[in-house]
């Protein structure tokens, strides 16, 4: 029900004890749907709720994947600074022709100057003078443009240096992650040899399942210890 149908009834005369009993249910609507829209940053997992862990799979094993990430890490970077020293030695090849086809542009640019002050009545050769003087600004454009590509392939370069600070965070946590696996392996060790140690029942008497043991299969549990 709309804020209009509400305020329509009410204007009606539609008695109070109802039109409070509306305003109570579309409180409690409102509250029911703020409920399913919880906010992730402030949601905390009830202490007695169950929170299955994923099976030990490959799939699933955490130091695992933690190791695929930090290897193809590694390997794609490698391919990224190739692909970024190719560009780079692109770039330079283009600084040094650029610099060729100004020099010889250079030297058109005097032989023209020469030209027009010995005949100063062919419009020709001051047309290709202005012409030479032009494409040497475009050179000069193209040389500043591959400059300015060399300095982007030195930033890209330092700017992937943070993917090996990642990288070597991410070894620091699967060695701590081992460490403390190897730690909790050791406080947990047995004397013997868990091969040798006695069967134990299943479930006993106090499980709440059909297939408890009985008297008997205790009283044969107990002798074999005495037998060990």
């Amino acid at each position: 029900m709309t804020q209009e149908e509400l305020d329509s009834m009410m204007a009606q005369g539609v008695p109070s004890k109802l039109g409070s009993e509306i305003v109570d249910s579309a409180s409690e609507t409102k509250e029911e749907i703020k409920a399913e829209f919880v906010d992730p940053n402030t949601f905390k997992p009830e202490a007695n709720k169950k929170w299955p862990p994923p099976p030990p799979t490959e799939e699933h094993k955490v130091v695992h994947q933690l190791d695929d990430v930090t290897r193809d890490s590694e390997v794609k970077m490698t391919e990224v600074f190739d692909q970024i020293d190719a560009i780079g030695t692109a770039v330079t090849k283009i600084e040094k022709d650029s610099k060729k086809i100004k020099d010889y542009l250079k030297t058109q640019e005097e032989m023209l100057i020469m030209l027009v002050e010995s005949f100063p009545k062919i419009k020709a050769f001051g047309a290709s003078l202005e012409q030479t003087k032009e494409i040497q600004k475009t050179i000069d454009t193209i040389k500043n443009h591959a400059i300015d590509c060399n300095d982007a392939c030195m930033q890209a370069m330092d700017i992937m240096q943070y993917q090996d600070i990642h990288r070597q965070k991410i070894e620091r946590v699967i060695n701590v992650m081992r460490a403390l696996s190897q730690y909790m392996n050791s406080l947990f060790e047995g004397r013997g040899d868990d091969s040798k140690r006695v069967a134990s029942a299943t479930y006993i008497a106090g499980d709440n399942h059909d297939e408890v043991a009985t008297d008997n299969d205790i009283e044969a549990l107990i002798a074999s210890f005495g037998q060990k």
